[in-house]
């Protein structure tokens, strides 16, 4: 048996880094895929921790070597995902998150269409903009451009096999939890965990 890999998505102002987070301590059997970047660390960031920090020489050689599972420019920025930490993690039967767009979610389904896709929506416009000026951070021009980008991101729920609504936290972490638990009960996975206990019980 190995692990499933998940992506997790969402717009800004969805939540999603938080509900992760919470997942992620919660369970030390799902772990989060560290991707690399071209963008230069933020205050408190850690590489190898929050992100793989490289030059673009780096970054477009791995592209050139097949290297990255998805990646993509945000920003002017560089960002991508590791095959083969992937599927490390995989083999050794632990559930990998990766924290991507929905962009990035197409190029991983094409190359692992057995992974699971989740996204993550807040209740409301006017909740989603009440956080984007939460941050206390960007201009009202700033502000109408990111929920302008979040009203595409979630046009694209669709093409996701679950939808969480963030509206009260810690109902959707434990929507969120119930996705991962329920594909560890699914047959498949049980027949292989149970199967002295399974065996013995058909004696």
């Amino acid at each position: 048996m190995s692990g499933m890999l998940y992506i997790v998505a969402a717009p800004s102002g969805g939540g999603k880094t938080s509900l992760v987070n919470a997942l992620l301590e919660s369970n030390s059997d799902i772990k989060l895929s560290v991707s690399y970047t071209t963008r230069p660390p933020r205050s408190g960031e850690v590489d190898g921790v929050n992100y793989h920090f490289v030059d673009e020489a780096r970054f477009h050689q791995m592209v050139g070597d097949g290297d990255f599972l998805e990646y993509a420019e945000v920003f002017g920025c560089f960002y991508g995902t590791a095959q083969a930490t992937i599927n490390t993690l995989l083999k050794q039967e632990i559930d990998v998150v990766l924290e991507i767009d929905w962009q990035g979610a197409q190029q991983v389904r094409k190359l692992m269409p057995a992974c699971r896709s989740i996204f993550i929506v807040p209740p409301s416009r006017a909740e989603l903009e009440r956080r984007l000026r939460g941050r206390g951070q960007d201009s009202e021009a700033v502000i109408a451009r990111r929920t302008a980008e979040a009203v595409e991101e979630m046009s694209h729920y669709g093409e996701f096999d679950y939808l969480v609504v963030n509206d009260d936290f810690n109902s959707a972490l434990a929507d969120l939890k119930a996705v991962f638990r329920s594909r560890r009960l699914e047959i498949a996975v049980q027949s292989e965990v149970l199967k002295t206990q399974l065996s013995q019980l058909l004696e």
